[in-house]
């Protein structure tokens, strides 16, 4: 089944729930996507000197200190 197809059979059976089970399927869908965001997140963390690096990062873009895109490599 294709993810369009997968769509479209959600989107047709989230028409027939009752109120309070489209509440608890919006409640799963919100949990499904925490729990992704959670997981990446847990990664990076777990890489050494991710959060200095993601630090230093902010303060130089925040100071306008950034790498036009058409300079940054394309091999990364």
């Amino acid at each position: 089944m294709t993810t369009s197809q997968l769509r479209k059979q959600i989107a047709d059976q989230l028409k027939t729930l009752s109120d309070d089970r489209l509440l608890a399927a919006c409640h799963f869908v919100e949990y499904l996507n925490e729990s992704g965001d959670n997981a990446a997140t847990a990664e990076l963390l777990k890489i050494k000197g991710f959060q200095s690096s993601l630090r230093r990062a902010e303060k130089q873009a925040a100071q306008g200190r950034t790498v036009p895109l058409s300079k940054a490599r394309r091999d990364v």
